[in-house]
């Protein structure tokens, strides 16, 4: 989560919403970014598609069966069909997104029967450095 949270704080420099994320697979990492959907004015460029985008690209299969992924934000619902759609096995985040996370706020997506994947899913862990940041910015943005 350490390395999501470098991320996040890149992010943060480049005037980016500071979400940070990391794929790891077999105890390596795959992938690591951060939001870019100002830069590259693409609505899709959160951290968790990035790296997804990326991940996929290097082990050569969309598919990430396996795969651990660690973000600093709980994902919107887009980033959280991805992660379905990839097929990781844990998900990983810091802290909660009371507004736009579907994971265990709003649509509490992950005990939905539906899909025909399951995520292992956690958080808290720097959770208040995360949150720290995300006000920071929305504070600075503010004013």
């Amino acid at each position: 989560m350490k390395l999501a949270l470098d991320e996040a704080k890149l992010a943060y420099s480049k005037k980016e919403v500071p979400v940070g994320a990391v794929l790891v697979k077999d105890d390596e990492v795959i992938s690591r970014s951060h939001n870019q959907s100002i830069s590259k004015n693409d609505p899709s460029c959160h951290a968790e598609m990035n790296v997804l985008r990326d991940a996929a690209k290097t082990v050569d299969n969309y598919r990430l069966n396996g795969a651990s992924l660690y973000v600093t934000l709980e994902p919107c619902l887009m980033c959280f069909g991805a992660c379905i759609h990839a097929r990781i096995d844990r998900l990983i985040f810091a802290t909660e997104d009371q507004k736009s996370g579907v994971v265990i706020n709003n649509l509490n997506l992950q005990d939905e029967s539906f899909f025909n994947h399951k995520i292992s899913v956690s958080s808290g862990i720097l959770a208040t450095e995360s949150s720290v940041l995300l006000k920071k910015f929305f504070q600075e943005r503010r004013n």
